[in-house]
């Protein structure tokens, strides 16, 4: 789950990155044939293994320590300074040659009255976790090793490699001794299913007189007048092979083990009221404060603004109460960023005017741009 705080102003939901396929391989690795298991009644039940299903499985005792607190750190103050006059100027001007209906005279005209630098701070808190889940699958069995001997190991004891940290990834693997051969419940064992489009009979409508056996006042020539013609999907046959064994009749039956890893991020914007859409911030680079990776992180508890502090201690409680029953932490990471936003304020054709400078990069935000055409102002 990845969430956006602006100090409890607003909830935002934004999608993880996904881990590249075939990122390490496993001998064990569940094939993708589109096979599926028989009915659940019908396999065996295996001891440790009595619910399958979607729900996670709780994690083992990890014995997962406590964060520790860290050592005090001395206070320092983190101010942003303002841009200069020259540098908010030559990015107005920029701004407003990129739109192609705002008038450049503002831009080129204005004069400054004030410019204000605030400190804006963005806290991310970032939670890499691993879970399981557990159910039947199968594939067409074509006379492989049925490794049905022995007791199967339980689900959180079975190792798997973990794949690069903070980044969401799933694979599934068969279950060591979860093996077992079971006749293919799709076509009752005989490898073939009846055909959907002939109904098992092996000949349809002809196409060329709709089944009437004449076109006008002469006999159909494709179908001789019968008003019918060999099914070509399955040759005349009247069956096609089963999709779910691949003509086999029998299938390996086993417990696949499904595991996700997934990176939580719980971000926080402070922002003190400056009226600028902290939602522009998203793709905006900001100078590193802090950067603090463990197991489990402590709160940050030294920050001079307090409302970081705050919202690190709400992301560590929230993320440790949502997840340390149903997952198991693997790492967690706590940034702080500084943000430059510089309010400028200016005057133009006798009117008073705001926007923002905003980023590293110096993007502008004008809400009111006092020279708009018709068709930017209807929009």
């Amino acid at each position: 789950m990845d969430r956006t705080h602006l100090l409890s102003d607003q909830d935002e939901a934004h999608p993880g990155p996904s881990c590249p396929a075939g990122s390490y391989a496993d001998p064990n690795a569940v094939p993708n044939d589109g096979a599926t298991a028989p009915p659940a009644d019908l396999m065996p039940v295996v001891p440790g293994y009595e619910s399958l299903g979607p729900n996670v499985i709780p994690p083992s005792n990890f014995g997962s320590a406590q964060p520790e607190a860290p050592s005090r750190v001395p206070e320092r103050r983190f101010d942003i300074p303002a841009i200069t006059e020259e540098l908010a100027h030559e990015a107005f001007i920029k701004y407003a040659s990129s739109k192609c209906c705002y008038s450049s005279k503002p831009a080129k005209e204005m004069v400054f009255t004030d410019l204000q630098s605030l400190n804006t701070y963005r806290y991310r808190l970032e939670t890499f976790t691993e879970s399981r889940t557990t159910e039947w699958d199968s594939e067409p069995y074509n006379g492989q090793v049925v490794d049905g001997f022995g007791v199967a190991p339980a689900p959180w004891s079975i190792p798997v490699p973990i794949p690069s940290l903070f980044q969401d990834c799933v694979k599934s693997i068969r279950v060591p001794h979860t093996s077992t051969v079971k006749g293919c419940h799709s076509c009752l064992n005989l490898g073939r299913s009846a055909c959907s489009r002939c109904v098992n009979s092996g000949r349809t409508r002809c196409s060329h007189c709709g089944g009437m056996g004449r076109t006008g006042s002469n006999r159909c020539s494709l179908c001789q007048g019968s008003g019918m013609t060999r099914c070509h999907s399955c040759g005349g046959v009247g069956s096609i092979k089963c999709k779910t064994c691949k003509g086999q009749g029998k299938l390996l039956c086993f417990i696949k083990l499904k595991i996700t890893w997934k990176n939580n991020v719980y971000v926080a914007v402070i922002d003190k009221g400056s009226g600028f859409p902290v939602e522009l911030l998203d793709q905006i680079t900001g100078e590193k404060l802090l950067t603090d990776m463990a197991p489990m992180v402590y709160p940050v508890v030294s920050f001079p603004d307090s409302s970081v502090n705050a919202a690190s201690e709400s992301a560590v409680r929230e993320h440790q109460a949502q997840f340390v029953t149903t997952c198991r932490i693997l790492q967690q990471r706590q940034t702080i960023e500084l943000i430059p936003i510089t309010r400028v304020h200016y005057a133009w054709n006798q009117k008073t005017h705001i926007y923002f400078v905003y980023g590293t990069e110096h993007k502008v935000y004008s809400k009111d741009y006092p020279a708009k055409c018709c068709c930017c102002s209807i929009l």
